[in-house]
């Protein structure tokens, strides 16, 4: 190779990938671009300058999870990360957690966002060790966990003071103590997800729809037995923009026609709710204005009149509509035989419709 050509490839390797990975590093993920370290110790020298790389930690689905996160959390590059990722990461158990408590590692002061979704392993033990070392989570989440009781969210509402997203999905060992205690702690909270936590009553939902009215979020999917008596408390949300009701069997339209003072509703999930009717939906259209999705799935009570007031309220915003098993709705059921003209009346009456099912 002559001696201009590698000048030309020092200069490109010292001035291009420099210029290069910084707009390369704001669009890859992290795992991504940590690989990426391995690949030449140009892109070695300049990947690890930049801080932002350090501050997340992602061992999602990886085996020996909980040794590499000792490991990692050991390294003062990680002295100020915000995010650790172990969603059903393998090989992280309690002892892991005791161990980064009582080595008192100082990258987990700066930690805000904590993601143990799937990690079957951790009990109350683990909640108590890490976030005891955590004083700045904002964000946590331990989806299908069995071993977390009331005891475990006692510890997080001791240890972590600030959590605003919280994510107790499948936890279907905690009771109405839970709820107590998250709705007397976290009255910021803004997202709460309780996704078949089935020992939960309206009494315990009861406590969060009134004391923490910052909630912009709430997913109760496939709760089947909380009842009016909650449902309509959720009308104190005036923030609330997410809404998963799915499932909700005992739902009727007096309690829906108390959640349509929601006026920020964005999204709203009815699927399966059997026993709202029209006028519950109505109720819905004439309230909610700014709804975005919205899914009857399932309602056999509501008919072409929900639709029409919907048209009339919220054409202007809902970009997905699911009346799939609405045998009641009759507006779109000769869409096999003129199917331009339904479309076309159909994007009349919803001029921003996206996505549209219907039933066969």
């Amino acid at each position: 190779m002559e001696t201009k050509d590698v000048e030309d490839e020092l200069t490109w390797s010292r001035e291009t990938i420099p210029r290069v990975m910084k707009i390369v590093s704001t669009r890859l993920p992290q795992r991504d671009l940590v690989s990426l370290l391995l690949v030449s110790p140009w892109l070695h020298r300049t990947l690890i300058s930049y801080l932002s790389l350090w501050l997340v930690l992602d061992f999602r689905e990886m085996n020996k999870a909980g040794d590499r996160l000792i490991r990692a959390l050991s390294l003062s590059r990680y002295q100020h990360v915000k995010q650790i990722n172990l969603e059903f990461a393998q090989d992280i158990e309690d002892r892991h957690l005791e161990v980064l408590q009582n080595k008192s590692i100082i990258s987990l002061q700066s930690l805000e966002s904590l993601n143990l979704n799937g990690c079957q392993k951790i009990s109350d033990k683990g909640i108590e060790a890490i976030t005891s070392a955590c004083p700045k989570l904002k964000v946590f989440s331990i989806y299908w966990n069995v071993r977390v009781t009331d005891v475990g969210i006692n510890h997080l509402v001791e240890n972590g003071k600030h959590v605003v997203d919280l994510n107790l999905s499948g936890c279907k060992n905690i009771s109405d103590k839970s709820l107590q205690l998250v709705a007397d702690n976290y009255q910021d909270l803004e997202s709460l997800n309780l996704t078949r936590c089935i020992k939960l009553t309206d009494g315990g939902l009861q406590q969060i729809l009134v004391k923490c009215s910052s909630l912009q979020s709430l997913n109760l999917y496939a709760l089947s037995t909380f009842t009016d008596k909650a449902y309509k408390k959720i009308s104190n949300l005036a923030h609330l923009q997410f809404l998963d009701l799915c499932g909700a069997q005992n739902l009727s339209d007096d309690g829906l026609s108390c959640i349509a003072k929601c006026k920020n509703l964005v999204s709203l999930n009815l699927t399966w709710c059997v026993q709202v009717t029209d006028v519950g939906v109505i109720a819905i259209a004439e309230g909610c204005t700014s709804l975005e999705f919205l899914s009857l799935f399932g309602i056999v009570g509501v008919t072409d009149k929900c639709l029409e007031a919907l048209s009339k309220f919220c054409s202007t915003t809902i970009t997905t509509l699911d009346v799939n098993g609405c045998i009641g709705i009759k507006f779109v059921e000769y869409k096999f035989f003129l199917q331009k003209r339904s479309r076309e009346e159909l994007l009349q009456l919803f001029p921003h419709l996206k996505c549209f099912k219907v039933h066969s």
